[in-house]
């Protein structure tokens, strides 16, 4: 990096972003947070004059939770961290888990979601001619489409749709550019982090260029970034350039639910004509223009053709979540251009607000149909019990089963929590990897040269339950060779782990897992 990015760099994350993070918006209502906590806990101080009363009750609530517990569709592995919660700490965890269960302040959203999904799933057609070739000559992916069309998106099945895979940021990137100078009417972007440098200031350039050839512009983004790598006006700035800005889910003064649903997917849709989704952000260290935990690997794709209609569809249901009188109509193309792909495209989304588990259900039903063999790649590995059953099981039936984790973690915390999972895992058979060069972003599963997935959804709690997803299943297109070249050459510069290099772990390290796992839906 030279001096000049050197500089740009140290005034959006350096010492000067230090500084205006304390003096930010985000600081003030993090303090006003802590304070509502504090008078909370004050007010058990109070209570304890009534301890007896409060012994009595304590027991009900006990009671009363353990049953709850045992006759909830909760995952296994969430009841067990809620029972250890509540033996250790019975009224902090009986008084949380009702916080949680209530989802104080987020019935909105919740109702929200709810409206703009049934105004929009007309936009969504599916083509009868391809559901019945599905069925006539592919049963278990035509059963998967059945289940994709049953869920409140109603996402169809396409062909004629092309993909392009990207093995790197750098190539999204550069495609990325490419495309956006080609929009004549809309660019829409949602994307979980936006960090101020040099990937966001050439996109950015390029933003306010189409705006002034009256192109409408609008970018949505997660509002835990006005914490980290934006200020808490970014909106206005934004707006001050003609561009349409809104970010999800701002951090605001009361204690609320509301944060645990994060926006987490990427999507960039330009004139329904071209989508890209996958793992990468908008901040230089997934270009490697600056250097964080190594080299940074990521994957995207680009798909062009009909189902683009899907993503365009998931963008216009974040962003008119909260409004009251959407304009749905005119950004979907009349006609697709049609492509001599041969394979099949399902684009879906994924929220936390049903209780249906998208993003897992379709990694599992690849797993279960497996044959000769499952490739992963994946950031994270905190499963929960189905998950890691299903895993397991493939490769207990045979099935070669690999998984790419990073050799340089992001967070210390959450990779030794992975590390629990290994054993198990390497018993059964899983061949499980660390990328040497540096830290792994991907979301990839691949399977038998026929089936895969490419999206934003990782192997972890907060990605399968608790955040707004999205990825694009893909069966039988020539694109799964790309993708398989990528992994055997990614796989090629990784180290696999086997149970004497788990030996080498430090006692810290092990510590922290088998500790962390005892909360791991919480994480």
């Amino acid at each position: 990096m030279n001096k000049k990015d050197r500089v740009v760099y140290l005034l959006s994350r350096g010492r000067f972003g230090f500084l205006r993070v304390i003096f930010s918006r985000a600081t003030i209502i993090v303090l006003l947070i802590i304070l509502q906590l504090m008078m909370l806990m004050a007010s058990f101080r109070w209570l304890e004059q009534y301890h007896v009363q409060l012994d009595v009750l304590e027991i009900f609530l006990r009671i009363g939770t353990v049953l709850y517990l045992v006759n909830s569709r909760m995952n296994t592995t969430s009841k067990i961290t809620w029972l250890l919660l509540i033996t250790v700490f019975p009224w902090l965890g009986c008084l949380f888990l009702i916080y949680t269960k209530v989802d104080f302040g987020f019935n909105g959203l919740k109702l929200g979601m709810r409206r703009i999904i049934r105004d929009t799933q007309y936009l969504l057609k599916q083509s009868p001619e391809v559901i019945e070739e599905l069925k006539n000559n592919h049963t278990s992916t035509y059963n998967l489409v059945n289940y994709f069309s049953r869920n409140d998106g109603h996402y169809p099945v396409y062909k004629h749709s092309r993909v392009t895979y990207f093995p790197s940021g750098e190539a999204k990137f550069a495609e990325m550019k490419e495309q956006l100078l080609k929009a004549e009417k809309y660019i829409f972007l949602e994307y979980f982090i936006i960090g101020e440098g040099i990937m966001w200031g050439e996109i950015l350039a390029i933003l306010e260029q189409k705006v002034k050839e009256g192109v409408e512009v609008r970018v949505m983004y997660d509002g835990m970034n006005e914490f980290s790598t934006l200020s808490f006006d970014y909106d206005e700035r934004l707006t001050k350039l003609g561009i349409q800005a809104k970010s999800f889910g701002r951090l605001s003064p009361f204690v609320s639910t509301y944060y645990n649903y994060r926006d987490h997917r990427k999507i960039l849709v330009i004139d329904g004509k071209v989508a890209f989704t996958g793992g990468v952000n908008l901040a230089d260290e997934y270009i490697n223009h600056v250097e964080r935990f190594g080299h940074w690997k990521d994957t995207a794709i680009m798909v062009e053709g009909p189902a683009v209609d899907t993503f365009t569809v998931l963008f216009m249901q974040m962003w008119f979540h909260n409004e009251a009188n959407p304009v749905l109509e005119g950004y979907l193309p009349e006609t697709h251009e049609q492509f001599e792909s041969t394979g099949y495209l399902v684009p879906y989304g994924d929220s936390p607000l049903d209780n249906d588990k998208m993003g897992e259900n379709v990694y599992i039903d690849i797993l279960n149909h497996a044959r000769d063999y499952v490739y992963i790649m994946t950031p994270y590995l905190i499963l929960d019990s189905e998950l890691e059953h299903a895993i397991q099981f493939a490769a207990e039936r045979g099935v070669d089963v690999r998984i790419i984790m990073p050799g340089i973690p992001d967070k210390t915390v959450p990779f030794a929590l992975a590390k629990t999972y290994y054993p198990a895992l390497l018993d059964a058979g899983v061949k499980i990897y660390e990328y040497t060069p540096g830290f792994i972003h991907a979301k990839v599963f691949l399977a038998d040269d026929q089936k895969g997935v490419v999206g934003t959804i990782n192997l972890d709690y907060r990605s399968l339950y608790h955040h707004f997803e999205c990825g694009c299943y893909i069966y039988k297109s020539e694109v799964l060779d790309d993708i398989k070249q990528d992994f055997e050459e990614t796989l090629a510069v990784s180290k696999e782990v086997t149970r004497d290099s788990l030996k080498s772990m430090s006692i810290l390290t092990k510590m922290t897992g088998v500790l962390t796992k005892t909360i791991a839906p919480l994480m």
